[in-house]
């Protein structure tokens, strides 16, 4: 059976017990999180199941408020890192939509299009779901004590001083994020076989908007984008620990195919044995 046949057959049962289901997708930029959005959905609706899918990024902060959560960031980004959404925002949204007996739900939305390419708020979405998606390249990350994460930054010789004071601060944000994913049911982790390969997946996602005539942005905007995401929580400190928590892991390659799926705790044995024979091999 499928992963995206599992899915279903929780979010059929989630309905029959009376508590819609809440699923999370976490994947770095460019790994496809939309793709398999939009593919859940129509599997859904093939049921007869309205599934609703919101990204972590509609739940931005109003403008001045993502301003001054964003102060001092080294990457000059004024959205991406934790700290720059409102995770109690969406919280509220699924905690009123599963209370409610009519299933209607509602969703906050961002438009990137709007303060020439910084985005804000726009009109919230309002619809019946019978499940829910969320997904987010930060989805299911949660904090280190405050001293096990300065010691656990400090080893990191890819950041430098200010980009380590950065994460810290973002360690520290996380927090306002766990109640939102302990509402999550499931969660499903897009996994590059190599953590390069989703700066280069956003780069050609943006190569091909510049080509097609639509809105791009300038080299420098896009690394630091690209940088705040990969830098303010680095993988091997934040989204390893996803995968013992994950319900699914699929594994990419630099084409974004899946070579390889499994549980959560299949991967990380699969990643540690890897990266253990590297070791040998290098030591």
């Amino acid at each position: 059976m499928s992963l995206e046949d599992q899915l279903l057959q929780l979010c059929q049962r989630q309905l029959l017990c009376g508590r819609p289901a809440v699923l999370g997708l976490n994947g770095p930029v460019g790994a496809g999180k939309t793709t398999f959005s939009r593919r859940l959905q129509e599997i859904c609706a093939a049921a007869g199941l309205q599934l609703a899918v919101a990204s972590i990024d509609d739940a931005y902060l109003p403008w001045k408020e993502r301003l001054e959560a964003m102060a001092g960031n080294p990457f000059g980004v004024t959205r991406v890192p934790p700290g720059s959404h409102d995770p109690a925002l969406l919280n509220h949204c699924i905690e009123q939509w599963r209370s409610g007996a009519d299933r209607l739900l509602e969703l906050p939305r961002f438009n990137k299009s709007l303060r020439q390419g910084e985005g804000d708020r726009c009109g919230p979405w309002q619809g019946h779901a019978d499940a829910l998606l969320l997904e987010g390249w930060l989805v299911g990350c949660r904090p280190y004590p405050a001293a096990q994460a300065e010691a656990a930054l400090a080893e990191l010789s890819t950041l430098n001083d200010a980009e380590r004071r950065w994460a810290l601060h973002c360690n520290q944000a996380l927090a306002r994020y766990e109640p939102l994913w302990d509402q999550l049911d499931q969660l499903v982790q897009l996994w590059p076989l190599r953590w390069e390969l989703p700066r280069r997946w956003r780069f050609q996602a943006e190569a091909r908007q510049r080509r097609s005539g639509g809105g791009w942005l300038p080299a420098a905007a896009l690394r630091g984008l690209v940088d705040a995401s990969l830098k303010s929580l680095p993988p091997e400190l934040y989204q390893q620990p996803v995968l013992a928590r994950a319900s699914w892991v699929r594994m990419l390659d630099a084409r974004r195919r899946c070579v390889w799926e499994g549980s959560g705790a299949a991967a990380l044995t699969r990643l540690t044995q890897a990266w253990s024979a590297s070791s040998s091999a290098t030591g």
